[in-house]
């Protein structure tokens, strides 16, 4: 009986509990890209809100600095793009990029 407990008591969890998939999808913003300055290691994105940043504002441009600059050489202007960004001692840097859908 303890272990049907259990069970029932995991299964309700597990439903429950959003998947790390499901909190990854939340974190990612939607953007598009309108300058790429590969020089300087950084990406000019108009995007949507920026939730974990409490960003909550829908269309802003803004430049970014990118943590791996070879995230920069992915894209071009014109791609729909989602990101995820955390603000570090540089700046909001974008520490995830990937083309859009």
């Amino acid at each position: 009986m303890k272990a049907n407990k259990f069970a029932i008591i995991a299964l309700a969890l597990s439903l429950a509990w959003p998947s790390a998939g499901a909190l990854a999808q939340a974190a990612m913003a939607n953007g598009e890209v309108k300058k790429i300055d590969e020089a300087a290691g950084k990406i000019t994105l108009k995007h949507g809100p920026i939730k974990n940043l409490d960003m909550n504002e829908d269309g802003m441009t803004m430049v970014f600095r990118v943590q791996d600059p070879s995230m920069l050489k992915q894209v071009k202007v014109g791609d729909k793009v989602q990101f995820e960004a955390e603000r570090a001692t540089a700046g909001i840097t974008i520490t995830k990029m990937q083309k859009g859908k």
